[in-house]
């Protein structure tokens, strides 16, 4: 009998070790280095009942290359393909992580019960009759997804040779594991073995795979870091269970923008698409309230209209408070220390919230100018006017400096019915006969005097 072949790899980062120790070199974390079996038999390709002859892989000019026949697949889900920048591309991998319970599998069920192509469905985690009972809420009448549930990879390939379906979707990578590996599922050297079977098969039969991560308490991708390089995408599926609202992120893209974002609501019946983000992002109030400005965003291509709140009240203990949720506080202390010094408002004994609804987080610097109106309201406690709306960046002497797709913004805000945008005055701006009023400005004080 063959000695069996041990190694130690950390649980954290993947990195091997020849002997246990406590701290790992790589990543610093301790006591996460485990012993794992790595002896493996004698290994076939997951495609070896077949006899095909495999063309062998030659190296082409780059010119030579034709990449007009592989168009991408549509999924019928407007957010989604979105996201991954058109549609799946044949022979890709795909990776959605996700805290649990917020919608992962259902969106992937829901995506294969939408399709008309044969999609096989496999699941680690569910019995086929409990999968059987969400479709059910969501679409019955599908006949073309198949629904496997099994754990062990080289059964999964057989009947993937057998029914020769367009999509595979995995739920979930954890769960799997192969008999070249012997230890446990979920373990690094099973992740990694697994997700390199399902890339070799992905990319010899041009079969999009679509995987289902789980994620750590610290929101990573459990697993070894490599998974994620290994993956041509990776999608981040994000919410509150408390809220219906769901976010759809790429935190990695081969084929497409990172920058795309997707809004689903969660429903009884499945995740409904949110076309109008604005809708949730964007409160219904009965009268007008000091501290609220609406900002004009870009979410990749889509322009977004996104309400700021803002709360400014006195200190009631010495050290005065800096607080934002979805916007970086570091910046809103930034933009606190131009108001007092190029406004001279005297902010600097009193607290400051300042929150971005719809529990989304913004980066763009073009809602600076928003943040601003936001807290000279609540500061003066008066109210901005409801069809007023903000695009501009801030800089430290108080300048108004333009920001990008300015005229994207402007259309966006004219067709939700805004009358009033305020933007820089050094953008250049070639719209015409529109019936919203672009009201240019360059120093804040300006902004100060138009509110006033």
């Amino acid at each position: 009998m063959a000695k069996v072949k041990t190694t130690f790899f950390c649980q954290n980062c993947g990195t091997q070790f020849a002997k246990w120790q406590g701290q790992c070199n790589a990543c610093k974390e301790w006591n996460t280095i485990v012993e794992e079996v790595i002896q493996k038999p004698e290994k076939s390709d997951w495609k070896s009942s077949t006899s095909s002859v495999k063309r062998a892989s030659v190296p082409l000019r780059i010119n030579e290359i034709d990449t007009t026949n592989e168009p991408r697949l549509d999924t019928f889900d407007a957010e989604f393909n979105r996201v991954l920048g058109g549609g799946m591309v044949p022979g890709s991998l795909t990776l959605l992580g996700g805290e649990p319970g917020i919608g992962k599998s259902t969106l992937l069920l829901q995506i294969s019960l939408k399709l008309p192509y044969k999609t096989l469905y496999v699941s680690g985690e569910e019995s086929q009759k409990q999968i059987k009972m969400r479709a059910e809420r969501i679409n019955p009448e599908n006949s073309n997804c198949y629904i496997l549930t099994e754990t062990k990879t080289q059964n999964i390939f057989k009947q993937i040779e057998d029914l020769e379906p367009d999509i595979v979707i995995i739920d979930s990578i954890q769960t799997l594991h192969s008999d070249y590996i012997e230890s446990s599922s979920g373990s690094i050297s099973q992740i990694k073995e697994c997700t390199a079977e399902l890339i070799k098969f992905a990319k010899e039969t041009a079969t999009p795979v679509l995987l289902i991560g789980h994620i750590t308490k610290d929101g990573n991708i459990a697993g070894p870091k490599i998974l994620e390089h290994m993956v041509d995408t990776v999608l981040q599926f994000e919410g509150d269970r408390n809220h219906v609202f769901r976010i759809l992120r790429a935190h990695k893209n081969r084929f497409g923008s990172t920058n795309e974002l997707g809004i689903y609501e969660m429903q009884g019946s499945g995740l409904r698409e949110v076309s109008n983000p604005s809708e949730i992002l964007i409160s219904k109030k009965e009268e007008e309230l000091s501290g609220n400005a609406i900002a004009a965003t870009l979410e990749g291509m889509r322009p977004l209209m996104i309400e700021v709140q803002a709360l400014v009240s006195t200190a009631v203990y010495g050290t005065p408070q800096r607080s934002a949720t979805g916007f970086n506080a570091k910046r809103l202390n930034m933009l606190l220390a131009i108001l007092e010094k190029r406004a001279g408002f005297r902010l600097g004994a009193k607290d400051v919230f300042l929150n971005i609804t719809g529990g989304i987080t913004v980066d763009d610097p073009a809602i600076d100018l928003a943040v601003v109106a936001s807290i000279l309201s609540s500061n003066e406690d008066v109210p901005l006017q409801k069809d007023f709306c903000f695009a501009a960046e801030v800089g430290l002497s108080g300048e108004i400096r333009p920001v990008q797709r300015v005229e994207q913004r402007i259309l966006e805000a004219e067709k939700l019915g805004f009358s009033t945008i305020f933007v820089s005055k050094y953008n250049k701006i070639s719209l015409k006969n529109t019936a919203i009023k672009v009201q240019l400005i360059s120093k804040i004080e300006d902004l100060v005097a138009e509110l006033s």
